[in-house]
């Protein structure tokens, strides 16, 4: 197996002056990929963003990968628990200032990250040789940050931005439109790459964030036209229709990101729900 794909091995992932080393979690999954990607990066006090679950495998190869040296600060790009539920215990054993948003009143959630404080949308964190900005990035869930390298242009994106795959939208914490704002306001920043929560770096930041805006208008007239063709239809059958290019096992998890649409679209005075049918307004 490739080095990179192997999970706690530290791998540099960047070529800028910063280091910055990626350890994969060894959480291989359906809605996981390969695995949640914890960064390190800094030279001798050091950050952590996402310490991803709480499986003492994945925390020893985080505390071995600082080799001794101090971790000073711990980024939660959401609170899901793939991403969050690690940050207790390193910061229990080495007194990082935990950094991010605590979490909504919503499914799948991890109570148990509590940030240090409130932090803002822009606010930059000041680490000994590199700078932090914070970019609150709701959509998948409503707590969701992207930490921006300033230094490097790099951007972490959590689940925000995926490489090889989109994110679920998770209504009612979840919001299509503020997803869609979330990604025009990324891609208007000047970066030079992106460190997804999952996946390989993605080097073509623009391009990417582009595609994933149009990809999802372009499945929102999608579910406009199945709308216009079924007429009033549960969800769940409008769901095979929009999504009949997605395998049967992942129909599930559609549903949630068609919801989604649909409550974006209801919104708008483009479709309205009636006992337990979606309806397109004409």
């Amino acid at each position: 197996m490739n080095a990179t794909l192997q999970a706690g091995i530290p791998i540099r992932i960047d070529s800028g002056q910063l280091p910055v080393y990626r350890l994969l979690c060894g959480n291989p999954g359906q809605m996981t990929g390969p695995g949640t990607n914890s960064y390190l990066l800094g030279r001798q006090r050091m950050a952590l963003v996402d310490p991803g679950p709480a499986l003492p495998e994945h925390r020893e190869a985080i505390l071995s990968a600082l080799a001794g040296r101090e971790l000073a600060w711990i980024f939660v790009t959401h609170t899901h628990g793939d991403h969050s539920p690690g940050a207790a215990e390193l910061q229990r054993l080495t007194g990082a200032e935990l950094i991010g948003l605590p979490a909504p009143a919503a499914a799948h959630q991890d109570d148990s990250f509590v940030p240090d404080r409130s932090y803002q949308h822009e606010e930059r964190i000041r680490c000994d040789d590199f700078v932090m900005q914070l970019i609150h990035t709701p959509g998948h869930v409503s707590n969701h940050f992207c930490f921006l390298l300033e230094e490097e242009r790099l951007l972490f994106t959590g689940d925000h931005v995926l490489q090889g795959t989109t994110p679920v939208i998770l209504p009612p914490d979840g919001d299509m439109a503020d997803y869609l704002d979330s990604l025009e306001k990324l891609r208007l920043l000047d970066l030079r790459a992106l460190a997804p929560g999952h996946g390989t770096v993605i080097d073509t930041p623009e391009q990417s964030i582009s595609a994933l805006i149009r990809h999802r208008l372009r499945r929102e007239s999608k579910v406009l036209r199945c709308m216009g063709e079924l007429g009033a239809s549960p969800i769940e059958a409008l769901c095979r229709a929009v999504y009949d290019d997605v395998p049967e096992q992942l129909l599930g998890w559609a549903q949630k990101t068609l919801l989604a649409h649909l409550i974006k679209l209801e919104k708008e005075s483009r479709v309205r729900q009636e006992r337990g049918l979606w309806i397109p307004v004409a």
